[in-house]
């Protein structure tokens, strides 16, 4: 890309300079045009703010041998030479061995796609976290009267993507992701609470309801006990129910499961699909169309993966049950490796819901219907142990909290568990009423989640954690 005047040309404009210039059998462009406005705060005041401005380029050429079809890509942040990406991503194919997941490139499939093309990025600024920022300020007012501390960060970030190929795509999504995410601590930080909630308009968050959660949490903390490591009942809120099942998502790799690595597979080169999972009938799904965490419809990728294929480029997303009345449903596959498997392609949408038909408990309910056992409001550090098993390790933090007779009596101390997911799912005792949460490990990677708070039996606490 060159820059015309100190401003970058129009993404529109890349993708067809690019395509232009393509002597290759083939060529796919994505163009990601990204603003963002982010605040953060500690001890009761803003620190810092700022905008900024991201454009990556990538460049996918494609070359046909006799042995088949080879790949060749280039990419590029910033402003930079179009032609020079075109080049060298010409340049990598002609030395590339043919791809296993080769197959005809996307073509358009209604005639009016890629209406919306020539219009221009969409841009994010600091007035979009402006009903954040006045909310803030009252909370560190109350926040300093109590002698609480609270600290974290704001973030608004809006991504345009133009993706055009040579059969002809022009298509163009704007995807505005949100979050907000606060630590309150009290006594010199021995009590300590967590709360986080993402949208795709910050305009719309209220700092008030996530400032009385923390605020009841911390209230919750007053009094202490010291359990021993051990397996408990334990309510997860929705945000924790998401650190677990984003890593469920994850793993629904056909390849994998038919590969044996993995949690889904079966016995020769099968896989576990149409396998209870759970005694309830339970859906996990992701839907470009989902109300509320609407994404991208259409398939973006720069490389290859084990599931994903830049052949597929531009590939409508739909909905998709992985898992339907509690059962396996869907694994993941590229369009090369589900016809060799004789199953459908699909890929995830950037979203991802779980749910209970019928459900309407709310977190309280099920904090109420819990004799004795741990209400667990945050958890850190998740890893994989053992991807047979989806076994996942990780720790509390900022709030574990004894539940007994329907009560929370009080705060205890943190603990390492171990876990899978799915066990999760099979173990639930009562699921509530799904809404929009926010995995405190993974927002990064997916901030478009609802889950439902759920009651599970046997949790294991593995040992006990010195964090405080």
């Amino acid at each position: 890309m060159s820059a015309t005047e100190g401003r970058l040309i129009p993404a529109q404009s890349v993708v067809e300079q690019v395509l232009e210039a393509s002597a290759s059998d083939g060529c796919v462009v994505i163009v990601e045009e990204a603003s963002e406005a982010e605040l953060r705060f500690a001890n009761n005041t803003v620190t810092t703010n700022g905008t900024r401005r991201d454009r990556s380029v990538t460049v996918i050429a494609f070359r046909e041998t006799d042995e088949g079809t080879a790949v060749g890509t280039a990419s590029r942040s910033g402003a930079g030479d179009a032609i020079d990406l075109v080049h060298r991503a010409e340049t990598n194919a002609a030395t590339a061995p043919p791809a296993e997941d080769a197959t005809a490139l996307v073509t358009p499939t209604r005639p009016d796609t890629g209406s919306d093309f020539v219009d221009p990025p969409v841009m994010t600024n600091l007035s979009g976290l402006g009903n954040v920022l006045a909310g803030l300020g009252d909370a560190f007012g109350r926040a300093r009267a109590a002698g609480t501390r609270l600290a974290g960060f704001a973030e608004h970030r809006v991504s345009t993507v133009y993706l055009g190929s040579s059969t002809g795509l022009r298509l163009r999504h704007v995807e505005p992701t949100g979050k907000l995410e606060v630590v309150a601590r009290a006594d010199g930080g021995t009590r300590s609470a967590w709360a986080g909630i993402g949208a795709a308009d910050l305009s719309a968050v209220g700092v008030e309801e996530l400032e009385e959660r923390l605020v009841r949490r911390l209230g919750w903390g007053e009094r202490k006990f010291d359990l021993d490591a051990g397996r408990y009942e334990v309510v997860l809120p929705p945000d924790a129910v998401a650190d677990l099942i984003f890593l469920l998502g994850n793993a629904t790799s056909g390849r994998e499961a038919e590969e044996g690595r993995s949690v889904f597979s079966a016995p020769g080169g099968a896989t576990r699909v149409g396998e209870s999972l759970s005694p309830h009938p339970f859906s996990l799904r992701s839907d470009p169309f989902e109300e509320g965490l609407e994404c991208t419809p259409f398939l973006v990728t720069g490389a290859s993966g084990q599931d994903v294929s830049v052949f597929d480029n531009g590939l409508p997303l739909e909905r998709t049950e992985w898992i339907s009345q509690g059962r396996l449903a869907r694994l993941q596959y590229q369009r090369a490796s589900a016809a060799r498997s004789g199953v459908q392609p699909a890929a995830f949408a950037n979203n991802l819901t779980l749910e209970l038909p019928g459900a309407t408990s709310a977190l309280d309910d099920l904090v109420g219907r819990t004799d004795r056992g741990l209400l667990l409001t945050c958890l850190w550090y998740i890893r994989e142990v053992d991807p047979a098993t989806l076994l996942l390790t990780g720790l509390t933090r900022d709030g574990v909290y004894l539940v007994e007779h329907g009560e929370i009596v009080g705060s205890v101390n943190n603990f390492r568990f171990n876990e899978s997911p799915v066990d999760l799912l099979s173990k639930t005792i009562e699921s509530g009423r799904t809404q929009r949460a926010l995995s405190r490990e993974w927002n990064e990677w997916l901030n478009r989640t609802a889950m439902p708070p759920l009651r599970v039996a046997e949790f294991n606490m593995s040992s006990v954690s010195p964090a405080t």
